[in-house]
């Protein structure tokens, strides 16, 4: 499985690329690397047609959810799926422990 660290995701992110949470719904609302779309893997798996909604297949998307788990396992559905999918190591804990804001309903937090 493909994993990138936090440098290269937000130099990504920076860039435009995708970022999807594939953590629950409750956990996106708590806290989310900004500009990431929430696809909790539950509903990837259940139909991974959603993720043509939200991903496009000729740019590269980054995965990530609380810890990192989770998204190494929808990184590999995703790139199985013909995606260019990595899976960002540490998840969003990582993320903010680097430093980096995360955001939540109306809120940004640190």
């Amino acid at each position: 499985m493909r994993e990138v660290s936090m440098t290269e995701v937000e130099k990504a992110r920076t860039a435009g690329a995708v970022v999807i949470d594939v953590g629950d719904v409750e956990e996106y609302d708590r806290g989310h690397i900004p500009g990431a779309a929430s696809l909790p893997l539950g509903d990837l798996s259940r139909d991974l047609s959603v993720a043509s909604c939200q991903i496009r297949r000729d740019a590269p998307v980054f995965v990530v959810c609380a810890a990192g788990n989770r998204s190494l396992i929808a990184a590999g559905m995703l790139m199985h799926a013909g995606y260019d999918a990595f899976s960002v190591r540490g998840g969003t804990r990582a993320w903010v422990k680097a430093g980096n804001a995360v955001v939540g309903g109306d809120h940004v937090r640190y």
